[in-house]
């Protein structure tokens, strides 16, 4: 998918380094991937950085995009309503068989928000969760969003950690569905990882989280 794509098998699962592809064939790589697989196939992580584009998920309302944009939207098949991808975020889509695991839907949610969270104490930021919004928030602001969506089994999207990006196109929407929610990121809460040191980090968190 990508000329610097790299993979490893860590953890029970191939993990694909991807550098910045493009939002909708990743998207189908993901359903490609999930239709195809059997119960012997591994699961994956795909590590990826996006162009700017906003993703509607299937319950999506077109009123939770409040202002023009130039940027694409891409109406899609996760949960969830709208939010941003673009460059300086790190989005892992967790390609995973929950039959396997023994877990479901909201167990995998929670083992996901926790890698966050794990990972910014790591950094010393003090990270939680917010009731009736999946995702992961610092001082009520969002600094982690998560969609999934589930076939025969088998998960795919995932999550977005915002690192080091232009947030401004986040203004142009309700995050999430919610009006007026703040976003922040790693850098402006002094969090100074570089975006393959951020990839690297939530990978391991994953690892640790979902095959724990």
């Amino acid at each position: 998918m990508a000329s610097d794509e790299r993979q490893a098998v860590c953890g029970g699962a191939i993990v694909r380094h991807l550098g910045r592809v493009e939002y909708e064939p990743t998207w189908r790589a993901m359903q490609d991937f999930t239709a195809q697989r059997t119960a012997d196939t591994p699961d994956e992580i795909w590590l990826v950085e996006h162009p700017p584009v906003y993703t509607q998920g299937q319950a999506g309302k077109a009123e939770h995009l409040i202002a023009a944009t130039d940027i694409p939207v891409v109406p899609i098949d996760r949960g969830g309503q709208i939010t941003y991808h673009g460059p300086g975020q790190v989005v892992a889509y967790v390609l995973v068989d929950l039959r396997r695991r023994g877990y479901g839907i909201r167990e995998l949610v929670t083992r996901m928000e926790q890698a966050v969270i794990d990972l910014l104490a790591a950094q010393g930021v003090a990270a939680a969760r917010l009731a009736g919004a999946p995702g992961v928030y610092v001082d009520g602001a969002k600094i982690a969003a998560l969609g999934l969506r589930v076939r025969h089994g088998c998960t795919y999207h995932g999550l977005a950690l915002n690192v080091d990006m232009d947030l401004r196109p986040f203004a142009a929407i309700n995050p999430c569905g919610y009006a007026g929610m703040v976003v922040t990121q790693c850098r402006d809460l002094g969090v100074n990882l570089s975006l393959p040191q951020a990839e690297h980090a939530l990978t391991q968190a994953l690892l640790d989280t979902i095959y724990s």
